[in-house]
């Protein structure tokens, strides 16, 4: 199947990106850019969402074009890269929205609203009293989401550490804002 003067512009500014033409880089993300926020809104069906999954992308893009073998393969290796970063962005949504969920099922203290401002208060307090293993890990875990597995590669200790710290986090946690 002959391909388009379109087509054979990409595989162009792709191969001269490749070799480190930064203005053929420049004219790939002007060209492509459109094309995988659109691709991206499809996926998350947020605006915000894919553009902030499409600015990720880039970086792994522009890192990757060395190893890309085939020039045509652009398209297809561009929309995965975009794919897998809407998969990790809906991901961490979904965890917001489980963890906010969990979070309103939990019991009530003094405070009725879970937006109020003194509990908020209250709750940073709380966390900026404990010990700065505890508090990294209660960082890293509930506030950038990670895994158990990835806050221990990120704090560069064993995986039982990270449980424990975080056991002994949210006990004291509980403590201070029962009043205990």
């Amino acid at each position: 199947m002959p391909r388009s003067a379109s087509q054979v512009l990409d595989e162009y500014l792709v191969a001269a990106s490749r070799a480190g033409d930064r203005k053929a880089l420049g004219l790939l993300a002007e060209r492509w850019h459109g094309k995988l926020v659109a691709h991206a809104w499809r996926l998350t069906g947020d605006a915000e969402l894919a553009r902030d999954a499409v600015q990720g992308s880039w970086l792994e893009i522009i890192r990757g074009l060395g190893r890309l073998r085939d020039d045509r393969a652009f398209p297809a290796w561009a929309y995965r890269v975009v794919s897998r970063a809407c998969a990790r962005q809906i991901g961490q949504a979904v965890g917001r929205r489980k963890l906010a969920a969990e979070l309103a099922g939990e019991p009530e203290g003094p405070s009725s609203e879970p937006d109020d401002p003194l509990a908020r208060d209250r709750l940073r307090a709380a966390i900026a009293e404990l010990p700065a293993e505890q508090r990294g890990a209660i960082a890293l875990f509930y506030l950038e989401e990670m895994s158990v597995a990835e806050v221990a590669v990120a704090l560069a200790v064993p995986l039982g550490t990270v449980k424990t710290r975080l056991l002994h986090a949210r006990r004291k946690l509980r403590a201070a804002l029962e009043g205990e």
